[in-house]
């Protein structure tokens, strides 16, 4: 059969409201029209869907069948506008974020309490990922976009976008204070104790290369799992390790931080955002992209 939509759309309102005329006020139609609708959507099905009386209408049997799945199909419908609407108005909907922890607090985080305050209607998940999980979260369409940090291999369906630069600056705690009264060396650096994310990370690729470059090896003592566990390895003097500037911010020596002097300085990482090219985004996503987008300029 291939049966009008405004033909089930007409049935169900009569149906949900038992009255011709109040369907028709409703759908901002005249009572013949729909009643000449009606007619037609029975002679098509081959039978009646509603009984007459100067009460107003019921459904026969046979309309009480179709209106259990007319009204399932159309309230369906109606919340899928309700949430389109909600979404425009960005009073609803969902941002889905993978991003890395150095991403996440030196960039993305300030921009999330913004959008929070602006939008509190929109739901934020934000999945804590390395740089290249981000990067798969993003190919397999399990997020809307990435915030990383590089360095990082992109298939052709992902396009960088750069956010900002960081530089990060080695630190240790108070039993290699003595450390800070001189610039040290990054081979002498190299023979103490190193605090550095896995060989699974493009942060250890990144250090490696770094090292390498300066005919050095880089052999870390000890692997924390994030970034952000760096630090309470350092103050309990567990080694040196590398962090971005931006996370001293509220640290000193009084809370067990020192920061240390090496040359030559590390290279400065990108922090890129990432989207897919052949994916737009939702009203809600694109919103916030365009938060950070302008963020790069204050």
């Amino acid at each position: 059969m291939n049966i009008s939509y405004d033909y089930y759309r007409i049935f169900y309102y009569v149906a949900k409201y038992k009255s011709f005329t109040r369907a028709a006020a409703v759908l901002l139609n005249n009572q013949p029209n729909i009643t000449r609708s009606i007619k037609n959507l029975e002679s098509e099905l081959g039978c009646t869907l509603f009984i007459r009386s100067h009460r107003g209408v019921t459904l026969t049997p046979e309309g009480e069948k179709l209106y259990t799945h007319i009204a399932l199909a159309f309230e369906h419908i109606e919340r899928g506008e309700r949430e389109l609407a909600m979404d425009k108005c960005l009073e609803g909907g969902l941002v889905s974020i993978g991003a890395s922890e150095v991403a996440l607090h030196c960039t993305l985080l300030p921009v999330l309490r913004q959008f929070r305050q602006l939008h509190p209607g929109v739901r934020i998940r934000v999945s804590n990922h390395s740089t290249p999980q981000a990067v798969t979260a993003l190919a397999e369409g399990l997020v809307d976009f990435s915030v990383v940090t590089t360095p990082m291999d992109l298939p052709s369906s992902v396009k960088k976008i750069l956010l900002c630069s960081i530089r990060e600056v080695p630190v240790c705690g108070a039993a290699y204070a003595h450390l800070t009264r001189k610039q040290l060396p990054l081979s002498q650096l190299a023979e103490y104790p190193l605090i550095c994310l896995g060989k699974q990370t493009k942060t250890y690729d990144f250090y490696a290369r770094w090292f390498s470059r300066n005919g050095l090896v880089l052999t870390p003592d000890i692997e924390p799992a994030t970034a952000d566990q760096i630090l309470p390895l350092v103050k309990n003097d567990l080694g040196i390790g590398f962090v971005p500037e931006e996370f001293l911010s509220s640290e000193s020596e009084s809370t067990g931080v020192y920061r240390l002097a090496v040359t030559p300085e590390a290279p400065k990482r990108d922090i890129c955002l990432l989207v897919r090219n052949d994916r737009p985004l939702s009203i809600a996503a694109r919103e916030l992209e365009e938060m950070l987008l302008n963020r790069r300029s204050e």
